[in-house]
């Protein structure tokens, strides 16, 4: 079974990098500079430059399987406990697009689907699933994984590199490459989370085909 399968707020696709080929991919990214290095990485995908959060509302029901990671710094927990209580950033209100694309993908999409952040500064306002230092919700279970503990944000560009699998180095961007890396989801566990939801789809076409008959 071939999904087709919607990537938003892409960056260089640390989500995307165990996912294989097999699968349609399409892939959303505002940044241009962001989506041609993505497109360097993953040549055969679609990349779309364009505002993740319209192009989710407006194309939905196109996909599968739906993964997003909204930006996070609004909610870190780590950017409030270091950054803003050592006077480095003024305090944000949170980006409410979070939970209008969870509420919105649990009432709405008929697929399966993702939604990733940081773990945040506040008591999430919907449970999330929550493993190792991040937070998911999903309309499907995801298995017991165990991830490795780092220290991302203190870690040098050689270390980030070897540890997402992305060499930036002979890559040329006005971006900053660190951020980059850091932004990137762990690709072994995007990769467990992809595999959770293939077989989940599977399951649900394959009940389908049997009420059909």
């Amino acid at each position: 079974m071939v999904m087709k399968v919607l990537n938003l707020y892409a960056g260089i696709g640390g989500n995307r990098k165990l996912w294989g080929d097999e699968h349609d991919i399409t892939a959303i990214e505002i940044n241009p500079e962001i989506a041609k290095i993505y497109k360097q990485f993953f040549p055969k995908d679609k990349i779309i430059v364009a505002d993740a959060h319209k192009y989710l509302l407006e194309h939905f029901e196109e996909f599968d399987f739906i993964w997003s990671s909204p930006p996070c710094p609004s909610h870190s927990i780590i950017r409030l406990n270091s950054a803003v209580a050592r006077g480095q950033n003024e305090p944000l209100f949170p980006d409410m697009k979070l939970y209008q694309e969870i509420i919105f993908l649990k009432h709405h999409f008929k697929g399966k689907w993702v939604v990733e952040n940081v773990k945040s500064y506040y008591k999430p306002l919907i449970k999330p699933q929550d493993i190792g230092s991040h937070y998911y919700w999903s309309n499907f279970v995801i298995g017991k994984k165990k991830q490795r503990e780092s220290r991302e944000h203190d870690s040098k560009i050689e270390v980030l590199q070897r540890r997402k699998g992305f060499d930036l180095s002979n890559i040329s961007t006005s971006v900053d490459k660190k951020l980059l890396l850091r932004n990137c989801v762990e690709p072994e566990m995007a990769e467990h989370i992809f595999k959770c939801a293939f077989k989940e789809q599977q399951q649900r076409l394959s009940s389908r085909k049997s009420l059909s008959q």
